[in-house]
């Protein structure tokens, strides 16, 4: 077998990068990878044969408390020759002083993982609808009249009042990422906001690329209760036609009754596994997640 390297993301990565997760059907988000890689500066790695990448591996850690494991590819033409165990290892070793690791698992490789030390927790559903219309469906659902919260765009609200709600519902702060991810200049987000300006909930859609075409993906998306989450799924999927993609957590059945109702339809799971130090309990208020790839 020729010499197999395994190297850090630099930028002139980022197209293979974007079109191996792409031809995998991961569908990423325009945007995404940049993200991953500014989260955490050492957090995707490339596996290099011959000159040319044949895998990668993103291990990005929010905290010491809190890794997650993801984009874990290897070219199709290239497996069996154990590059993908050498990506594994490498991923596992960078994150060793991590008290907890994430990740979300493709059933086939379930068993593998248990060997590696991980834990099933939930499985997470992809659900998906087409959106025939690009005009809105829901035109008087922009307020949220109910103790005088109102759904507001991003630019109504602080980015420190989204952050401050979303560590109070996810399994681990992570605020460096939170930021990069509702800032990016692809996509909206939605906020229910009080009037005092605190946070009750939010929602970002953004630009995904299908294997063929493109697409749409929601997440993060959370709310206090299913009322509220289904309005601000409501503003986020109007306007936008065509294929729309959520990834919902097992752990919120509401997530699954929403998104029925409104057409979604499951296209496939993950399950949701975690080695080390497991988070306490989980929180009914999320409702999509932001991507398989990061949690």
């Amino acid at each position: 077998m020729l010499m197999l390297e395994i190297k850090p993301f630099t930028p002139s990565d980022l197209d293979v990068v974007t079109g191996m997760a792409r031809e995998q059907d991961f569908a990423p988000g325009v945007g995404d990878i940049e993200i991953y890689a500014n989260t955490d500066r050492q957090g995707i790695w490339l596996a290099w044969q011959d000159n040319a990448t044949v895998g990668c591996i993103a291990a990005v850690t929010y905290n010491p408390s809190y890794a997650f494991i993801g984009l874990f590819v290897v070219k199709p033409q290239h497996r069996g020759q154990g590059i993908g165990r050498r990506l594994w290892q490498h991923a596992l070793k960078t994150l060793s002083s991590v008290e907890c690791i994430g990740l979300e698992a493709a059933v086939q490789m379930v068993g593998f993982y248990e060997k590696a030390g991980f834990q099933k927790d939930c499985v997470t559903t992809r659900r998906q609808m087409l959106c025939r219309s690009d005009q809105p469906q829901h035109p008087n659902t922009t307020l949220l009249h109910r103790s005088d919260i109102t759904v507001v765009p991003l630019r109504e609200i602080s980015i420190e009042a989204i952050q401050l709600y979303d560590e109070r519902h996810e399994i681990s702060p992570r605020p460096h990422f939170l930021e990069l991810w509702l800032r990016h200049r692809a996509g909206d987000v939605f906020v229910a906001r009080d009037p005092q300006g605190e946070c009750h909930g939010y929602v970002r859609i953004r630009p995904c690329l299908l294997p063929i075409g493109a697409g749409w993906r929601v997440g993060p998306w959370l709310a206090e209760d299913p009322a509220m989450a289904s309005l601000l799924l409501n503003n986020a999927i109007d306007r936008h036609k065509g294929v729309v993609l959520i990834d919902t957590p097992g752990h919120n059945p509401s997530a699954k009754t929403i998104t029925t109702a409104k057409g979604f339809k499951p296209m496939g799971s993950t399950v949701r596994m975690y080695k080390g130090l497991m988070p306490e309990g989980h929180d009914r208020n999320v409702y999509g997640l932001a991507c398989l790839e990061l949690g």
